[in-house]
């Protein structure tokens, strides 16, 4: 006979008590338990694997290795990020903010893979709207199977019945099962679910994708043993007013972590980015000042991006400092060395920094081209388009080296930049006699002022 009993669960962590707690002991979050009736099933209960009682350790060396060969997604960004493929049996978590594009990158999988039987889970749109969004995708599997439900136990008799090669939910919130008495999308519900989901993977060896919302603060809605059962956290970001979207795994079992993919949102669906330096730097006709180029890395791909900088005179009282892309208080220290080290007088000083294509860079790299862009607004003098910038500036201001120089000179190198102003300290060991752009080695604020406007300060 079922046993049923009440506990309250903390909706933010996850933590489980016998009473209700204002406070939770575990995430320190007011107010954030909820009273859930739980029904224990004797046996079939959902759970993480079935372990038999008659298992015994073995010796590593007895242990085979499994050499299985990776599903190939059609999709040459996420193969790159997943370390080749979708490993079988492998279960890979994709969240991201509302409208990025989550359930357009998972269709888009889903429809471009004619040569595996895929399930798709859909439990938030109809039947109807799913078909809308395929035929804008231009589907080339049209026996891509399409199920509207929400109920646990129904989605895995179907999966049983169908015996697809891979399956999307879309989404992980939407699912219940009947054996815990909560709303859909609660704490409980999605570790039960996610838990059957698990054990279904790792025992069919078919390959499960999970569709994940995340919350206020940008991590992923749920529990975070949500996060550690899965195989693979994929997590979707860019800017609902800028075409492009970034693609990164924090987590992944059977590859890097520091690998990234670059989609563009089209009309016809997301679209690969396989050069993005050539989109992210403007082609203009006549050289502006307030413009410099950085050769920046974003966790294992170089890319070179458009720093863009406006200084002018404060007319309303108070000076600004407004970064887009760029941190702010890292503008402030820029700032201040300049006016320390350099004599550039902010005062009565107005001082906007962008990053263009609406790009979040936090590589300490940029610095240089931060105070380049700065210089050339504050001067009027622009930066010819074919010098770029690698190197990081320390509070004395002195230019500091950055990792992996060789593969951003490879980069712009490879996009005709003929100048990159560095680190002194970073030349040793560069191999420049095979490229085209010259290595200018600086050691000080007034030797760029110097090298890229002739002149001793900016005063």
């Amino acid at each position: 006979m079922a046993k049923t009993k009440s506990v309250y669960v903390c909706q933010n962590c996850g933590y489980e008590s016998v009473k209700w707690l204002g406070r939770c002991p575990s995430c320190n979050e007011w107010n954030t338990f909820v009273e859930e009736r739980i029904t224990k099933e004797a046996r079939n209960r959902p759970g993480l694997l079935d372990v038999s009682r008659n298992a015994i350790p073995k010796p590593l060396r007895e242990i085979e290795n499994s050499n299985e060969k990776r599903i190939d997604t059609r999709v040459g960004e996420l193969n790159r990020i997943l370390g080749g493929g979708i490993v079988p049996g492998s279960i890979v978590l994709l969240g991201g903010e509302p409208g990025i594009g989550k359930s357009t990158l998972a269709l888009q999988l889903a429809l471009g893979m004619d040569h595996q039987k895929v399930l798709y889970v859909s439990g938030e749109e109809s039947a109807r709207q799913v078909k809308l969004r395929a035929d804008r995708i231009n589907p080339t599997n049209q026996d891509c199977l399409i199920l509207n439900e929400t109920l646990l136990e129904n989605i895995l008799t179907q999966m049983e019945n169908v015996n697809p090669d891979l399956v999307v939910i879309d989404s992980i919130q939407t699912l219940y099962t009947d054996t815990i008495e909560s709303s859909p999308g609660s704490v409980s519900q999605i570790r039960e679910t996610a838990a059957a989901l698990l054990r279904y993977a790792k025992t069919t060896g078919v390959p499960v994708i999970l569709i994940g919302h995340i919350t206020k603060d940008g991590s992923i809605a749920g529990p975070k043993v949500l996060e550690h059962i899965v195989d693979v956290v994929l997590q979707f970001e860019g800017d609902q007013n800028y075409l492009y979207r970034i693609l990164r795994s924090s987590k992944n079992r059977f590859g890097s972590t520091s690998e990234i993919g670059i989609f563009e949102m089209q009309s016809s669906g997301l679209v690969e980015v396989i050069n993005p330096s050539e989109i992210l730097l403007s082609h203009r006709e006549e050289q502006l000042s307030g413009i410099a180029v950085a050769a920046t890395i974003d966790g294992a791909r170089p890319f070179l991006i458009e720093t863009q900088s406006l200084v002018s005179t404060a007319v309303y009282g108070t000076p600004q400092r407004s970064t887009t892309g760029f941190d702010q208080r890292r503008l402030n220290m820029l700032l201040a060395v300049l006016e320390r080290r350099a004599g550039f007088r902010l005062a009565n000083k107005d001082v906007f920094l962008n990053i263009a294509g609406g790009l979040k860079v936090s590589d300490p790299a940029i610095d240089l081209a931060v105070i380049a862009a700065i210089l050339s607004s504050t001067l009027d003098v622009p930066i010819p388009g074919n010098t770029c910038f690698a190197a990081e500036v320390g509070l004395s201001g002195e230019i500091r080296p950055v990792s992996r120089l060789d593969q951003r000179l490879a980069e712009a190198n490879k996009l005709g930049l003929t100048r990159m102003f560095v680190s002194r300290y970073n030349t040793k060991g560069l191999d420049t006699a095979s490229k085209n752009c010259k290595v200018v080695p600086i050691g000080r604020i007034e030797e760029l002022i110097r090298s890229l406007f002739g002149r001793e300060s900016v005063d």
